[in-house]
């Protein structure tokens, strides 16, 4: 085998990357591209944002016992009467008619229920403020599965081109080794085996082909679309200096633990009601009633403003059971917490690990290469001198592909690492990522349904905003 063979098979190797390069497109899709796509398009923090609307009005349901309720009433009734009456033989027809509409309105307010209203609004508003957390979480899951889809897709591309250039490599080893067959330099096996490696190495470039189209869908799942080409950075930022750094950030600032926070206090919250329930509660009350008789001048005017007080004195045992019920799930409620806190810092060791054992293996990936790479130089010079066979070669090419192979998901793992350590402790949201996309305030939508009458400028600014939200 000639140096000047291989230097032509370098060339080949060169001129192939160039036309790749050319081949790309101008706009290649970076993961910040990614993420942002990821974001807009997905249909879970969209649900999940739903769902956040939906407990913003428990709280307007709540409030709503603390305010005036207006009620009124109409009917229209009509009666008819038909028959004889009289005396002493003597009879006369007695057929009547009437009708009578009558409208009324009453108004109750409530005075005083010892803080049991104002409780039930408060455990709303701790409701509202978890599924906040909830919805950061549910963004978490959305970024880090773009994240894999991006990476992955990235390293099923790299892994293809690598195929693909082996493929290349092993068919110019082919012919050198038909060649060298037919001056009587190498026998029939060495042909054979060159031929088997090249079988072997289509069937790995169509599984790798295979592994990229899965990949892609992926990406089209979790992203939204297949891009044409994209554009990653190898360099790894490591979001803490040590792992109890990350465990501490990851204790205060976790959405999932911030989250069962809110239940804690919504438990204990609900606790101090069932507490409140045989208290009285005191209420104002008013009516007024018109009654008109439309086939004759009767009228009547009512009215009544009425002062009550009402408790419970016997319900069977409900309201013990319901009091030892609240404590028993506020208990619950603190135990959960402490499992979370445990859970957190358990992915973020898990996370931290896997960083590190990405990096080392990045780090001796790059020492195998450099050895493999002067390894196979090696081989084929000492196979073009008759002093290494074809299967050294074919096993030094191999080494070299395995390696590099190696360091591409090496590069994969510690990229994808990264981010996960990031989203074990609480940090993988788009406003700590600074993606470009729209930001959702979820304040805004709160601020105007809590005093939006059904008319009012308030409540027209709530009704454009649902519109834009669903649009959205």
């Amino acid at each position: 085998m000639s140096k000047s063979y291989i230097g032509r098979v370098f060339r080949d190797m060169i001129g192939l990357a160039v036309v790749s390069m050319l081949a790309l497109p101008v706009r290649a899709e970076t993961l910040a591209d990614a993420l942002a796509a990821a974001y807009i398009n997905s249909g879970l923090i969209q649900q999940n944002r739903a769902l956040l609307r939906a407990a913003d009005e428990d709280v307007v349901v709540a409030a709503a016992k603390l305010r005036p309720i207006l009620q009124w009433s109409s009917t229209v009734s009509r009666s008819l009467s038909s028959g004889q009456a009289g005396a002493n033989g003597t009879y006369r027809s007695a057929d009547s008619t009437s009708t009578v509409a009558s409208a009324g309105l009453t108004a109750e307010l409530l005075l005083y229920d010892f803080g049991v209203s104002e409780l039930a609004v408060q455990v709303q508003k701790e409701a509202v403020l978890g599924t906040r957390q909830k919805l950061l979480s549910v963004e978490q899951t959305v970024l880090i599965r773009a994240v894999e889809a991006f990476t992955n897709m990235r390293r099923d591309t790299e892994k293809v081109a690598l195929r693909r250039s082996n493929l290349s490599l092993i068919t110019e080893e082919l012919r050198a080794a038909k060649d060298r067959f037919e001056v009587g330099e190498v026998t029939r096996t060495d042909v054979a085996l060159a031929e088997a490696r090249l079988a072997a190495s289509r069937s790995a470039l169509a599984a790798a082909e295979g592994a990229l189209r899965v990949a892609a869908e992926e990406y089209r799942a979790a992203i939204g679309h297949v891009p044409k080409a994209l554009n990653g950075s190898n360099k790894v930022l490591k979001p803490v200096k040590d792992l109890d750094a990350a465990k501490s950030i990851a204790v205060r600032q976790h959405p999932d633990i911030k989250e069962i926070q809110h239940k804690v206090t919504m438990a204990e919250l609900t606790l101090q009601q069932a507490q409140l329930a045989k208290k009285p509660t005191v209420k104002l009350s008013g009516s007024y009633g018109l009654t008109e008789t439309l086939t004759s001048r009767a009228y009547g005017r009512s009215g009544e403003i009425k002062l009550q007080a009402t408790g419970s004195i016997y319900q069977g045992g409900q309201i013990p059971a319901f009091v030892r019920k609240s404590a028993a799930n506020r208990d619950a409620a603190r135990y959960g917490l402490n499992l979370a806190a445990l859970v957190v810092e358990q992915n973020v060791a898990t996370a931290y690990a896997r960083l590190q054992v990405a990096t080392a293996e990045k780090e001796a990936s790059k020492l195998q290469i450099r050895a493999a790479r002067v390894a196979f130089l090696g081989v084929r010079e000492e196979a073009a001198l008759g002093a290494r066979t074809t299967l050294d070669v074919l096993n030094a090419e191999q080494e070299l592909l395995d390696a590099e192979n190696n360091m591409v998901s090496a590069l994969a793992d510690e990229q994808i690492a990264s981010y996960k350590l990031r989203s074990s402790m609480g940090r993988m949201t788009a406003d700590l990522l600074g993606l470009n996309v729209p930001k959702y305030d979820p304040e805004e939508y709160f601020s105007l349904q809590k005093n939006a009458p059904a008319v009012s400028e308030q409540g027209k600014k709530l009704d454009r905003l649902l519109k834009s939200l669903v649009k959205k």
